[in-house]
């Protein structure tokens, strides 16, 4: 790259290396030329009226990327599946959801392109659920002018990787719910979790294929379950007597039914005795009382997951660790806030 004084008619294709100012009497003043601006055939009569005769230009050199091109190429290289590129603005390319989904994020690759020279690369958090036209990301490089090898790099990186991000969309499942607990089996107390559940599930297309009442019974609740299974759910939620109560028999009543325990414990506050167990391929969830009297909870962070076509595993779980803690704010903001935001790579 070379900086160089031209005369502005020899300055077409030619790319600013400063700003032009233009003020005009009655204290009018703006900055229509910034740095970085490839001049057109059309702007020279009006930074001849601006006094611009010879301008300090950039001339690029063999190997050398304009800004607005590399933002460009960057974008488009990072833009998958559900995602959709703006226009270069002083380099800055954003990336928007073409559609309502889970926003991923491929960390390690993220990561990888942040360490090339030159190239940032800035996301939402991952597994962050985003309706269409929201924005996701932004990309550009940090001067005027890169070398082709970084973006090349860059480049290579989201083709090894596969994607660095994407909108993975929900799918509209059958949903089957076991409301356990003698107390509302037999009407002593009023079910408060259906609604909860019914409101979470249908929040993202989904429907409630069946929902059932059970006494505190392992043989009751498994076999309910296994009818949930059986009768086309594709999701099952089993809800209440999660704790170490002797009459909490929910997690044995899942055990019983088949299902292979992903994981009993969870490092969500709130959600800590929550369950995520496997019927054959039917994720099968038990979950405590905070999913009925907390707002939101472990069941916000892992439902849009299982809803967009992910098997959440013991690790996926494990690793809510860090960011999990709810602050119980007096106004809840969530998504806008802390909860379940920990950075976690892929399993």
């Amino acid at each position: 790259m070379k900086v160089q004084t031209i005369k502005v008619e020899e300055a077409i294709g030619k790319v600013l290396s400063h700003d032009l100012t233009k003020v005009v009497q009655g204290g009018f003043k703006d900055t229509p030329f910034r740095k970085g601006y490839i001049i057109k055939e059309e702007d020279v009569p009006e930074l001849l009226k601006m006094g611009k005769e010879n301008i300090y230009i950039l001339e690029l050199e063999p190997g050398d990327v304009h800004e607005d091109e590399a933002g460009i190429r960057l974008g488009a290289a990072v833009a998958n599946q559900g995602v959709r590129c703006s226009p270069p603005k002083e380099s800055r390319v954003n990336l928007y959801a073409e559609r309502d989904g889970l926003f991923k994020v491929n960390v390690r690759a993220l990561e990888a392109i942040n360490n090339l020279p030159d190239v940032i690369l800035s996301t939402l958090p991952n597994n962050t659920v985003v309706k269409s036209g929201e924005l996701l990301a932004g990309t550009k490089v940090i001067p005027l002018v890169t070398e082709e090898k970084v973006i090349m790099a860059a480049e290579g990186i989201c083709r090894q990787a596969g994607w660095v991000i994407k909108v993975a969309p929900f799918r509209k499942l059958d949903v089957g719910v076991v409301i356990t607990g003698s107390e509302v089996f037999k009407q002593r107390i009023r079910d408060g979790f259906s609604p909860v559940i019914t409101e979470k599930v249908e929040a993202f297309g989904s429907r409630i294929l069946k929902l059932e009442y059970a006494p505190d019974d392992m043989e009751v609740i498994s076999t309910k379950i296994k009818e949930m299974a059986n009768n086309g759910a594709n999701i099952i939620f089993v809800t209440g007597g999660m704790s170490v109560d002797p009459d909490d028999v929910t997690p044995n009543a899942i055990k019983l039914s088949g299902a292979k325990v992903e994981k009993y414990g969870a490092p969500a506050l709130p959600g800590a005795m929550f369950m995520l167990a496997y019927l054959d391929n039917i994720p099968v969830m038990g979950v405590p009382a905070c999913g009925m009297f907390f707002k939101i909870t472990i069941i916000d962070l892992l439902l849009p997951r299982l809803l967009a076509g992910e098997k959440v595993s013991r690790k996926d779980i494990v690793a809510l660790a860090h960011g999990g803690l709810c602050r119980a704010c007096t106004e809840c903001t969530y998504p806008n806030c802390t909860f379940g935001k920990g950075t976690t790579y892929l399993s």
